[in-house]
């Protein structure tokens, strides 16, 4: 392992990532108070952590030096620990916050992880250069700083597809759009721009403010659920914002390479001739009816209201994004528990949402029915197939395993809170809400988290950290053989 050369990229990666403090700066100048004091020194210390790592490790690298598969984990987990706490020092800086140190990188690195569960109330009274920073964290972490970096920054000497892959979730297909790493980075990144772009416009048109419009569209494209109010969507009274959120937060939802061969080709059909896209809508489909009719027939809600707030909450929760648009406390107990329980299986590979995704769901239940299958047939051989591809025997295992892995991470989690003094409906929600980056959860934490203790607030953070890496990326570290050289 090399780690003058993970140190060395490490610090260009804090160094292309301390001008985000740059326009909170600018917001903070414009209308004054604490923050500008707080971004300042935030920038200030981020750069010049980052200059020195990068600088003091560039005489012990050499021009052939590239990242081993073991060195692209190891900077991975870096850089998701790592900057969210050089992200948490505004949040500690500002006085006006009262933040403690495990508040602040809680909040960091959710924002970062898109997870969008928050230990902050009172948004509406909160600077503008704030809240702006902490939408503009979920809009870098919805694409990946290393991703980015990949696309912007050749001087980042990666190996092969190492980076990318560790970056990108999901068993993604189409993995490279281009022949070069960089140029399906560039792609990648060059979608995520104006599908944001995009969404900006729309909710601009509807009546937002431009300034809404903006740290909304950063946190709907990235499925990170910060919004600039206490009552999320529901702040908003025209009914057509909800709807134009739907839509983005849908398309997030898809794998971002069959936007690009949609538009390539021209082809709307594309996205219907791949079975986990079309598998994901009639998800949202189904789940956003039974929710809307549960609503409408019990009487909780008027038959707009059940179709607006129906729909809206189910893409929210399904696609993991966790924005809200009413409070799910006078709703049958039934829905809240079948929305975050969806919310586990997520959206698309390739995608900006967490949870299995839809991929590894269905290549579990193929597995399960040729398991069904044989028994009835013992001689028989059933290959895996998802609409006409076969499914590789070493894939099949892996989602298992992954599926495996992620069963026994989440009855863990579980427990280590309940042994912490957490209630187990709290517990149970705010691990489903955490390990599929999802955000709001049930009980305690329906609306935030700032009633937990820090202990608790620890190990959720792992959670969420073990979630956006898809485990494996994260607990390869723990192995000792990943540590011999």
């Amino acid at each position: 392992m090399n780690i003058q050369l993970v140190t060395h990229n490490f610090g260009l990666l804090l160094l292309l990532f301390s001008p985000v403090f740059f326009p909170p700066i600018l917001f903070a100048f414009w209308e004054g108070g604490n923050s500008l004091y707080s971004f300042t020194v935030a920038a200030a210390i981020a750069a010049s952590v980052g200059f020195t790592l990068w600088r003091g490790t560039k005489r012990f690298i050499r021009p052939t030096d590239e990242l081993s598969l073991r060195d692209s984990f190891l900077l991975t987990a870096l850089f998701w620990l790592g900057l969210s706490s050089f992200g948490a020092l505004p949040f500690i800086l500002l006085d006006d916050l009262q933040l403690s140190v495990t508040d602040a990188l809680f909040e960091s690195l959710s924002g970062l992880t898109t997870t969008g569960a928050t230990v902050i109330v009172g948004l509406d009274l909160l600077p503008h250069s704030l809240l702006f920073y902490r939408n503009l964290l979920q809009w870098i972490g919805g694409i990946g700083l290393i991703v980015i970096a990949v696309a912007i920054l050749p001087l980042l000497r990666v190996g092969g597809m190492h980076m990318y892959r560790t970056e990108v979730p999901g068993p993604t297909k189409d993995t490279k759009l281009a022949p070069r790493i960089s140029d399906t980075a560039q792609f990648l990144f060059l979608i995520y721009c104006v599908f944001t772009f995009l969404c900006v416009i729309a909710y601009w048109l509807c009546g937002m403010s431009f300034f809404d419009a903006v740290c909304h569209a950063f946190s709907t494209i990235s499925i990170g659920g910060f919004s600039t109010h206490d009552k999320s969507f529901g702040y908003f009274d025209n009914p057509l914002i909800p709807l134009v959120g739907c839509f983005f937060m849908a398309a997030a939802g898809i794998n971002f390479s069959l936007h690009f061969f949609a538009w390539k080709r021209k082809r709307i059909a594309h996205y219907f001739s791949d079975m986990e896209c079309t598998a994901f809508l009639l998800i949202l489909l189904f789940i956003a009816t039974i929710t809307s009719a549960t609503l409408y027939f019990l009487d909780v809600l008027s038959l707009r209201d059940s179709v607006l707030h129906g729909m809206f909450q189910s893409i929210s929760l399904v696609t993991t994004t966790g924005f809200t648009s009413a409070s799910m406390t006078g709703w049958p107990t039934f829905l809240p528990i079948l929305l975050l329980m969806m919310a586990s299986i997520g959206a698309c590979s390739g995608s900006t949402c967490g949870g299995v995704k839809v991929i590894r769901v269905q290549v579990l239940l193929l597995l399960a029915l040729r398991e069904l299958r044989q028994l009835l047939h013992p001689g028989s051989v059933w290959r895996l197939k998802v609409g006409r591809n076969p499914i590789p025997n070493r894939i099949a295992f892996g989602v298992f395993s992954f599926f495996s892995i992620y069963v026994l991470a989440f009855i863990a989690i579980f427990l280590a809170l309940l042994a912490t003094d957490l209630d187990f409906q709290s517990s149970f929600f705010s691990v489903i809400a955490t390990l599929n980056n999802l955000g709001p959860g049930w009980g305690v934490v329906e609306s935030n988290y700032k009633e937990i203790s820090d202990v608790h607030k620890w190990i959720l953070s792992f959670s969420m950290l073990l979630g956006r890496l898809e485990v494996f990326s994260l607990l390869v570290l723990f192995m000792p053989g990943f540590w011999r050289r």
